[in-house]
């Protein structure tokens, strides 16, 4: 989960375990920036970071929400929206297994919206699970786990 500020008020979070940014997907070769995009209906999973920020930074964007990705990217493919805006790590998934598509944008990082990184949510009260998940994060970071996993999944 995106460790925001916001969040950060309701639930206590973990050390991040990973850097995270966005990525508009479209048909490839369609758009560059977020400039091309003004007027175009651009997907996203309903009462996401992805969603707020695109309402707020990019309001000459057409945003549609949506209860999953996987109708988002149906519709995409099926030409009823111009672009789907998701976490970089599994848009780039996405563009693996749908060569038809690419990246419109370039990595959206704003920390405002997606935070200093991805952490696990932890209920505040619960300072031994806390503090049980910091050491097995910090004990695979220090073995090289943790780098084995970033790449095999998180390529760049």
């Amino acid at each position: 989960m995106d460790i925001t500020p916001e969040r950060s008020k309701q639930v206590t979070f973990t050390s991040p375990y990973y850097a995270n940014s966005a990525l508009v997907i479209a048909k490839k070769d369609s758009y560059k920036t977020f400039a091309d995009l003004k007027g175009k209906r651009i997907g996203m999973e309903n009462g996401t970071t992805h969603q707020k920020y695109l309402q707020d930074k990019h309001p000459e964007v057409k945003t549609v929400a949506y209860d999953s990705y996987q109708n988002a990217i149906i519709d995409l493919k099926n030409g009823r929206i111009d672009g789907v805006f998701g976490d970089t790590a599994v848009v780039n998934e996405w563009l693996k297994t749908n060569p038809q598509l690419g990246a419109a944008t370039e990595k959206v990082t704003d920390p405002q919206y997606f935070g200093t990184g991805l952490g696990i949510a932890v209920r505040p009260d619960n300072k031994a699970l806390l503090e049980k998940l910091n050491t097995a994060l910090a004990a695979i970071k220090a073995d090289g786990t943790y780098q084995k996993i970033s790449d095999q999944w998180f390529p760049q």
